[in-house]
């Protein structure tokens, strides 16, 4: 059988830190002078029955009673021991226990023993297959630093013995405990609380297990300790209190990493609240003060608020300092007078200092004790910071790599001040931990910004910016996303002006928001305006458009994309004339359009609604009403008519109200009307574009009908000649001479049947020059390609040549050809 301390003696916690804990004081000699309650449960011997007897009668086995009368005899306080001892119990049956002795120094060189046993455990494999009777090990050392620190107080709490562990972990001198209570030996502890509980423990005779508390070692400042006591009371021969034994137990280290889990874990709630990189930063610097530092920063790459992507190893580049950028601060001190930056101003990064080597490393700077004496990087590269590490008694750095994925983003700096122990190993891996846990925070919001900045671009660049109607209408909008994050959605509106004056309102929704359906809402613009250019009647339109949607969702399924393959959309197309102040419109399960008239009155138009786009196979209906020209015509998304607890007639009652007010000029009238009706946060995305119509006067218009016959083309010249005249275009007169020649003479020469038909010729005046020739042929001009040996088809060439654009529409009964000039030759 062989002996050993590692393998004897069991944890402290679970030693001293059981009710199962029994103790007893020896002399010298062996003689018991104290005994407590759990000694006598172990045994079954009350006080006065072992106390002033000798310690031997409980040994169960001769060999055992030598060994340890022996050792009591010759050991010195310098020894210590613990092994595998059986004891007699009062009922004569042996307990097996583990029995450690320690010695304690009292007054004027005083030596006493403590016994301390414990039958709770469990013996280890070799002395369990040992023989107890000869169990007594022979002496083996403790460790020169003890676990264990051991205190006894008598029943005034002055302290008569103590061993050397205690004075090893809270600093007390053998001299200055000796015959003084806890407070007055050591006044960094909490002595009132503990004496509080020792005299608890006292009076009732329970004992008291693992109280934590607070110590300062005397020897070095502010390095504070923190011990875990179990208090047990020593009785005398007659049973009552002879004093209290105080054990101890270092759990400084199981206190920080407690406090290391809580810091990480509060850390996860106050870190990464937002997606706003530069409030990360802050929440950083705030988590850091005054858990791990007196002051903290954090200095970003200037690339990383703005969502851009940072380097993958930040350092000089050709000579220069990338830019960087305060994100975060905080201090102990109301202002942060520490800080040579306020939070959002670029940093200066001395070169070839910790901060420039944290950056190319992506390793940490770690200086305990912080130099900043004459010659240091401090002192050469940065006499700022000099100045304000004296002024503040900076004493202790550490600066971290904000790291993410691959990238560094910036650096993290914590500082300690005088009055503050020194940053420790554990220090700068709880801050490496703190500082991770933040940059991935910090690599999200910076990816969220250069995503919603996308997203933002995607839509300015897929709605309309400064749309116009022209001389048709005056137009005005709002678009409220209900994706407030990314600022895009489903919804989208569109004003395209078209050919003879006129102008094309739309307004569609696709289901859902965000920067998915924004871009499926832009595909489908797109094939809208793309519809627009050939001037198709809405029905028509939305007949293609409904097409579109199906081969997008098509496509989408191929792909395996479920946010598109379930797309559904609707859309309502209007076209407005103000030749005719008609307005011919379709929609397609959309919302219809609500009309106010001049003199306040709000109408809906009883327009067929058409399936939603993407069912395939239902036809579209038009029609056409005639508005009085200053109507207003309201287009609208059902996100504005649309409440939690209404249906869907009461929000176009309220749109009804709240639109009625043609006194108000356009652009207010819309804003009013969306304020009024997005009083809460929208579920659905918003739109409202509303058109004032107008007409163009009879002096703006000029027509004629002319027989297709060759001396056409002249009569049409001379016509156009005299009007252009007095509309005061005397510029335009030979381009549009040309213009009108070629037109008519292809109407001619395509004429129906080959015989004399009627042609039409109309000029409009507006904001450009409209020229119109319609025929009843249905064939449509292309522009050809001629060799040199051809005499026609220059024609066309001709007219795009001298138009600012041209193109072609069916119309009833046949088609028109039309093209537009400039009316001024610098526009």
């Amino acid at each position: 059988m062989h002996d050993s301390t590692q393998a004897t003696t069991p944890s402290v916690q679970r030693t001293f830190g059981t009710p199962g804990v029994a103790i007893a004081l020896l002399d010298p000699e062996g003689t018991v002078v104290a005994w407590s309650r759990a000694a006598e449960r172990l045994v079954g011997h009350r006080a006065v029955e072992v106390v002033s007897r000798s310690a031997d009668v409980l040994l169960a086995n001769s060999d055992d009673r030598a060994k340890l009368s022996g050792f009591a005899g010759h050991g010195s306080v310098q020894d210590a021991w613990s092994g595998i001892v059986t004891l007699r119990h009062q009922d004569g049956r042996e307990v097996g226990v583990r029995l450690n002795m320690s010695p304690l120094s009292g007054a004027e060189g005083r030596t006493l023993w403590m016994a301390a046993a414990n039958d709770n455990v469990t013996l280890p494999p070799w002395a369990a297959d040992a023989d107890t009777s000869a169990s007594l090990p022979p002496p083996s050392p403790f460790p020169s630093r003890q676990t264990t620190g051991v205190v006894i107080r008598d029943t005034n709490l002055h302290c008569i013995w103590v061993n050397d562990t205690q004075s090893t972990m809270d600093g007390v001198p053998l001299t200055r405990r000796i015959g003084r209570t806890l407070a007055e030996a050591a006044p960094g502890t909490d002595a009132d609380t503990l004496e509080e509980q020792m005299r608890h423990v006292l009076e009732s005779g329970v004992p008291a297990l693992n109280v934590e508390y607070r110590s300062f070692l005397l020897t070095q400042a502010r390095e504070e300790r923190t011990l875990a006591a179990s208090f047990f009371r020593l009785d005398d021969a007659r049973g009552c209190a002879l004093g209290v034994c105080i054990m101890s137990v270092d759990v400084t280290d199981r206190r920080r990493a407690r406090e290391r889990l809580a810091i990480l874990g509060e850390a996860g709630r106050r870190i990464g609240t937002t997606l706003d990189v530069m409030r990360t930063g802050q929440e950083l610097a705030d988590m850091s003060v005054p858990l791990l530092a007196d002051y903290a920063t954090v200095d970003l790459a200037e690339s990383v608020p703005l969502g851009e992507e940072p380097l993958a190893h930040i350092g000089p580049q050709g000579g220069r300092i990338p830019a960087f950028r305060r994100a975060g601060v905080a201090s102990i001190h109301s202002g942060a007078p520490e800080s040579l930056f306020a939070r959002g101003e670029p940093v200066y990064v001395p070169p070839d200092s910790p901060f420039t080597s944290v950056l190319r490393s992506g390793k940490s700077h770690f200086e305990p004790v912080l130099d900043a004496s004459p010659g240091t990087w401090l002192d050469q590269f940065d006499t700022a910071r000099v100045a304000k590490v004296r002024e503040h008694g900076m004493r202790s750095l550490m600066v971290i790599p904000v790291q993410a994925r691959g990238t560094v983003l910036g650096v993290a700096v914590y500082v300690r001040a005088q009055g503050r122990a020194p940053f420790e190993e554990d220090d700068l891996l709880l801050a490496e931990e703190l500082v991770s846990r933040a940059a991935l925070s910090l690599d999200n919001a910076r990816r969220y910004t250069r995503e919603r900045a996308a997203a933002l671009a995607l839509q300015r660049y897929l709605l309309p910016h400064n749309a116009s109607a022209g001389a048709a209408a005056e137009v005005a909008w709002r678009y409220l996303p209900a994706d407030s994050h990314h600022g895009v959605g489903g919804d989208w509106f569109d004003v395209i002006p078209l050919s003879g004056a006129r102008v094309a309102l739309v307004v569609g929704d696709v289901v859902g928001h965000g920067i998915k359906a924004a871009a499926t809402m832009g595909q489908l613009r797109a094939a809208v305006r793309t519809l627009a250019d050939l001037d198709m009647p809405p029905d028509e339109l939305l007949a293609h458009l409904d097409q579109q949607v199906i081969r997008l969702a098509e496509a989408a399924a191929e792909s395996r994309d479920e946010a598109i393959s379930t797309m559904a959309a609707t859309c309502l197309y209007a076209v407005y004339d103000p030749v005719t102040r008609s307005c011919a419109m379709a929609r397609a399960g959309h919302p219809p359009p609500a009309i106010l008239d001049p003199h306040g009155g709000v109408t809906f138009l009883d327009t067929p609604s058409g399936a939603p786009l993407g069912l395939g196979g239902v036809p579209f209906e038009a029609t056409t009403r005639v508005l009085p020209e200053g109507s207003v015509l309201a287009l609208y998304t059902d996100g504005l008519i649309e409440a939690r607890d209404d249906d869907i007639d009461a929000g176009m009652n309220r749109l009804s109200t709240v639109l009625g007010r043609p006194d108000l000029p356009l652009d207010d009238l819309c804003a009013t009307t969306v304020d009024a009706l997005s009083t809460q946060r929208p579920r659905d995305d918003v739109t409202l574009l509303l058109a004032r119509t107008q007409s163009l006067s009879p002096g703006q218009i000029a027509s004629w009908r002319l027989v297709g016959t060759p001396t056409a083309a002249g009569c049409a010249r001379a016509v156009a000649t005299r009007q252009l005249e007095d509309w005061g275009l005397p510029h335009l007169i030979e381009p549009t001479k040309l213009i009108v020649t070629e037109l008519i003479t292809n109407a001619i020469r395509h004429a129906v049947n080959g015989e004399d038909s009627a042609i039409g010729l109309r000029l409009i005046r507006h904001t450009v020059l409209t020229c119109e020739v319609s025929d009843a042929s249905q064939s449509h001009p292309r522009v050809r390609h001629p060799q040199a040996t051809d005499e026609n088809g220059r024609g066309l060439h001709l007219v795009t040549e001298l138009s600012h654009r041209w193109g072609t529409r069916d119309i009833p009964n046949g088609k028109l050809i039309w093209s537009e000039q400039q009316l001024s030759p610098d526009r």
